[in-house]
């Protein structure tokens, strides 16, 4: 997969993105970004990315992420009405948490379901798997953010 992206020969989606960047201990901003950043780091919204569609119309952005070690990064998400997202873990000791500004989210970690309500935060380990979904009737946005350790010596 590595060969066929280097040379231009595919496009990675989300889920590879993110199995690179954990097997680099890097957030996935780190791959999509060139040259150091300087200490203080202002960006605006040109800066974000869309990394997901869902069928529905949802979406979940990329809106910045710290460098490593101990990389974080800020997601926005909105899942419509019947749209789900993830399923695999990410590298050991990642942490994750997600604040619901509105709807509900059907939170599922190592195969346990979870409803969190509009203003609730739900914290978990990002190394077990896990999965987001709305099986709400209207639109569910999520703030959230992902540490990511250092790379394992």
């Amino acid at each position: 997969m590595l060969v066929a992206l280097e040379q231009g020969r595919s496009n990675p989606n989300l889920a590879t993105l993110a199995r690179i960047a954990d097997a680099f201990g890097v957030p996935v901003t780190r791959l999509l970004e060139g040259a150091d950043e300087a200490v203080v780091r202002v960006t605006g919204p040109s800066a974000v990315r869309v990394l997901w569609h869902g069928p529905a119309g949802g979406s979940g952005t990329i809106i910045a992420a710290t460098p490593p070690p101990w990389a974080a990064e800020l997601w926005r998400w909105q899942l419509e009405p019947g749209e789900e997202f993830g399923g695999e873990a990410h590298a050991p000791a990642t942490r994750e948490m997600t604040w619901v500004e509105s709807g509900e989210l059907t939170l599922t970690v190592a195969g346990h379901r979870y409803q969190v309500g509009q203003g609730e935060c739900a914290r978990f380990p990002g190394d077990l798997q896990h999965g987001y979904a709305n099986h709400g009737h209207r639109r569910a946005v999520l703030t959230m953010v992902t540490v990511i350790p250092p790379a394992a010596g």
